[in-house]
């Protein structure tokens, strides 16, 4: 099995906005870092199975393809894995994840898992702490955006 990497962290949300962000793929270059542009190239259920991304991370540039599987709708809690793995890419040669959501209390705990590789040799020990950059910055990020919009539906609650 290839090496990966993982992370956690407490979201202050239901598991249903946690999944509606993530699950809105061409909205990420509003929050997610490095990410310029998404297409969705096609849906099943109601969700992206396949899409485009164009990514500009520093050093890393690179028009690459995920393929994505949802955790089942019939239970309603919207918890369980969203995972996706590559189909294309031009640098990026593996690109396998996924976030793992549970109930906590009245929030979410997500876990990121991510396994990449590149096209150019480079240390296994370089691609674990590329890994988890990657990991930190997207738990970040989607913690924020999850809780702004959160924050906004509070504010237009109350107005």
């Amino acid at each position: 099995m290839a090496e990966h990497t993982e992370s956690s962290t407490a979201i202050d949300a239901a598991p249903a906005d946690v999944l509606a962000v993530i699950a809105d793929l061409e909205a990420y270059p509003e929050w997610a870092g490095g990410v310029k542009s998404v297409e969705v190239l096609s849906t099943k259920n109601g969700v992206p199975q396949q899409a485009r991304f164009q990514l500009d991370s520093g050093p890393i540039k690179d028009t690459y393809v995920l393929e994505y599987t949802w955790p089942s709708s019939s239970t309603g809690t919207a918890t369980g894995v969203v995972s996706w793995v590559l189909v294309e890419g031009n640098i990026i040669s593996k690109l396998d994840g996924q976030y793992h959501l549970v109930r906590d209390g009245d929030g979410t705990k997500v876990t990121y898992r991510l396994t990449v590789d590149v096209r150019m040799p480079m240390l296994g020990m370089l691609k674990r702490k590329a890994e988890k950059v990657i990991i930190d910055t997207a738990l970040k990020d989607l913690k924020k955006r999850v809780e702004s919009l959160g924050d906004r539906g509070a504010d237009r609650a109350e107005g």
